[in-house]
């Protein structure tokens, strides 16, 4: 059982990291997050079903990759003065982290074929509902991102429109 599980242990670290240089080498174009599975859903409301699981109590208490690795990692942090192509790279970012810890969901389940039996579905399963709270993360925090980006952008519109005007009229001096 022991030998087992410590080559579930190394299974779940080695698909971890391979989920993890996959997140960072995948073109974050191909991540969209108007279309599924990345697009928001009407029973999401927004986000408020997160809000009503608790999530702002728990989402920081959980580790996060910018943290640990913030050489390979962009900050979640929100810059004072975000333009509209950062809050676009943010809110791709949380696809691919969506993305990657579905995959890893999935992957886990690798762990029946090494564990043979009901531990090895054990593991899986708790592997899998480990990855859960990480998938609701990025879903929680992904309409928030894409409301500032509406407000970013309408703002960003509103000075092009000036630019074009001054450059049209001159400024009058």
């Amino acid at each position: 059982m022991t030998v087992e599980l410590l080559k579930c242990v190394l299974y779940f670290a080695l698909i971890g990291v391979s989920g993890f240089l996959l997140g960072r080498l995948l073109p974050k174009g191909l991540f969209k997050w108007d279309r599924p599975p990345f697009r928001l859903l009407q029973w999401e409301r927004q986000g408020a079903v997160y809000v009503s699981l608790g999530i702002r109590r728990w989402k920081e208490r959980l580790p996060d990759m910018s943290v640990i690795l913030p050489k390979l990692m962009p900050s979640k942090k929100m810059p004072k003065a975000a333009t509209s192509s950062q809050l676009e790279l943010m809110i791709q970012e949380t696809c691919v982290a969506e993305w990657i810890h579905g995959l890893l969901c999935i992957a886990g389940f690798g762990c029946v074929l090494i564990w043979k039996g009901m531990w090895g579905w054990l593991i899986s399963i708790i592997y899998c509902l480990c990855n859960v709270p990480f998938i609701l993360i990025q879903r929680y925090n992904r309409p928030k991102l894409l409301h500032i980006l509406k407000r970013v952008q309408a703002k960003e519109s509103v000075h092009e429109k000036c630019d074009r005007l001054e450059l049209q009229y001159g400024t009058g001096a």
